[in-house]
């Protein structure tokens, strides 16, 4: 059941992350607004969802991915490249972006005494952490050299397609 319920969180994850979608494609002003305060706030060079409040002193969820594909990604993509890729080799650089990740969150959170909690580590369909720490204290991470994206960790609901009236 474990399995399955991580599944599904990854599933809706990748297409959430595929369609481009926010949550909130109505309100384009404020997502426009909302991207120049994250651009302005956060490292450039990885993207931080702007629905993220930065400004609350409460626990936040998030889900961080990676720089580094996931092995057997990485390996088909290097594939297609025409590069040679072991999937022994991918695993290691999977492993190494873990490594690096903890020794940054040592000097970025730790030393700070910022309290954070990682929940579930992520190497398969996606390589990252979701992780909880005050929301204020998520521009920190924008010093880290692992990560690519950062998301808020939220359910997103999928409406089942709608069948035309004649067809069943």
């Amino acid at each position: 059941m474990k399995n399955f319920y991580r599944g599904s969180i990854l599933f809706v994850l990748m297409l959430f992350m595929m369609s481009g979608c926010n949550g909130n494609t109505l309100n384009t002003t404020k997502i426009s607004d909302e991207t120049k305060v994250a651009n302005v706030t956060m490292n450039p060079s990885f993207f931080v969802d702007p629905s993220i409040d930065f400004s609350t002193n409460q626990m936040t969820s998030i889900i961080i991915e990676f720089k580094t594909k996931p092995a057997v990604v990485a390996v088909k993509e290097a594939e297609a490249a025409g590069k040679q890729l072991t999937l022994e080799e991918a695993t290691k650089q999977v492993e190494e972006s873990h490594a690096k990740f903890q020794e940054e969150l040592k000097t970025l959170l730790e030393d700070q005494h910022v309290p954070y909690t990682i929940r579930h580590v992520y190497k398969t369909a996606l390589n990252g952490v979701s992780m909880e720490l005050p929301g204020k204290d998520i521009k920190r991470l924008s010093q880290s050299t692992v990560i690519a994206r950062i998301y808020p960790n939220k359910k997103v609901h999928i409406m089942p397609p709608v069948t035309p009236y004649n067809q069943k």
